[in-house]
């Protein structure tokens, strides 16, 4: 199984843009899902997740109140709205399953099913 992420593109600093994150036309098994992303030369690093049991939401400082996720009512896609964007997001986004505790929803080790990821430029 692997997810399918989607939605990147160029944009300006200030413009918005959501992912999808889709797993196959199939409900996620696990606990949740989580978008990480990769920027050149850096680490992969966590972004967002939900948890499937209270819907709970956990994000990453720099994109707090900015960036969403978000799932439809099926369970069968995963959203990240992203407003105001700024050079420093532009990176590969992922989506991932969740399949840890709570206490791993920022480390990716814990995630599987990655997906192939999406280019989310941010540039003038």
């Amino acid at each position: 199984v692997q997810l399918q992420a989607s939605g990147g593109g160029l944009v300006q600093p200030g413009d918005s843009l959501r992912l999808s994150c889709e797993s196959s036309g199939r409900t996620f098994s696990w606990n949740g899902v989580g978008w990480f992303r990769q920027a050149p030369g850096k680490e992969r690093e966590f972004v967002a997740a939900i948890r499937w049991s209270g819907g709970y939401t956990y994000y990453a400082d720099p994109v707090k109140g900015r960036f969403t996720i978000s799932k439809d009512k099926d369970k069968k896609t995963v959203y990240l709205q992203m407003n105001s964007l700024k050079s420093e997001d532009t990176a590969v986004y992922y989506c991932a399953e969740h399949r840890g505790i709570l206490s791993t929803v920022r480390v990716g080790t814990s995630y599987t099913h990655w997906g192939q990821g999406t280019q989310v430029t941010v540039s003038s």
